[in-house]
């Protein structure tokens, strides 16, 4: 029933910035926590940032902190992912996931339970 749709994937040269965004709809309840993941072509699926819906408290990734910004609209259903000073290793396809209720971690992606369908972010040099 939950539905989340990414966008604001794009192409931008290395030390560049670009800003994803998350909807969420269709839910009755509001999820425990939002989460950015990303995968690379022949790489396994990493964690990138997360955020709890209620108190907003973040975690980062240590590959993206001091760069990336997660942050989210309560009212808006909404998680935004601030991207600043890219490097070609970030160079993956995002996803936006939701995790229903608190119980396992944060940073692994088996926790979560709702997926979207992702954006292509490329970095060039």
């Amino acid at each position: 029933q939950v539905q989340l749709v990414e966008s604001g994937g794009g192409l931008v040269q290395a030390g560049g910035s670009l800003r994803l965004s998350c909807v969420r709809s269709g839910g009755t309840l509001s999820p425990y926590a939002m989460a950015w993941f990303r995968q690379a072509p022949g790489k396994e699926r990493e964690f990138a940032a997360a955020i709890t819906w209620s108190g907003g408290l973040a975690l980062y990734a240590d590959s993206v902190k001091g760069r990336f910004t997660i942050s989210r609209d309560n009212a808006k259903n909404t998680v935004d992912l601030q991207m600043n000073s890219l490097k070609p290793e970030d160079t993956a396809v995002y996803y936006c996931a939701g995790q229903a209720k608190a119980r396992g971690t944060l940073k692994g992606s088996s926790w979560y339970d709702y997926w979207g369908q992702g954006t292509q972010v490329t970095v060039s040099s």
